[in-house]
């Protein structure tokens, strides 16, 4: 990490009040919704500590608003987003690289992403990774889910509720054909 201060904000989306912290130009956390903008502001304080709230830095503006239209249910691609990965271990960012690149309204498995890095074994340490992920929804872990389809768990806010939701507004289908599809 730099030595920039750290600075975080709390905004309204159509889904509750979200939050972003940075430390420079790039995102040290991102976080889903909350109901109230003061549940907001507390899960920000306690995952960085040494934030301070401040006005949005013009350099992620862009981000904020990226989050904003994402959960209004706009296709929108945040991987292009700054993060700043240095205390994430080095699997989970690899995951989180990847998973950055799965598109709006479509989905993974655990599995499959583990297969895509190389390491075919590994979905429970995509799961593990999915859970600690601390860019949600830029780094959109609800896209990832259990095998065959399920919906598997989700650590957010709002539970497995909210993987749904997410996934509804981005009208998400896996990668297998719908059965309309195969006729």
């Amino acid at each position: 990490m730099t030595t920039d201060a750290c600075g975080f904000a709390v905004f309204e989306t159509t889904l509750g009040h979200s939050g972003l912290a940075w430390r420079g130009d790039t995102v040290v956390r991102c976080q889903l919704p909350e109901a109230d903008p003061d549940q907001a502001r507390a899960r920000l304080a306690e995952a960085v500590p040494d934030a301070v709230e401040a006005p949005v830095p013009a350099t992620l503006v862009p981000a904020v608003e990226a989050v904003v239209a994402l959960l209004r249910g706009e296709p929108v691609d945040t991987s292009v987003v700054p993060l700043d990965m240095s205390a994430v271990p080095v699997f989970h960012r690899k995951v989180y690289e990847f998973v950055r690149t799965i598109a709006v309204g479509h989905t993974m498995t655990y599995g499959d992403v583990a297969a895509a890095l190389g390491e075919p074994g590994a979905a429970r340490a995509v799961g593990r990774a999915m859970g600690t992920n601390p860019f949600a929804p830029i780094v959109p872990c609800h896209r990832v889910l259990a095998a065959n389809g399920a919906i598997g768990g989700f650590s957010g806010p709002g539970g497995v509720a909210t993987k749904q939701r997410l996934l509804a507004l981005e009208r998400a289908h896996g990668d297998q054909p719908t059965l309309f599809e195969l006729w």
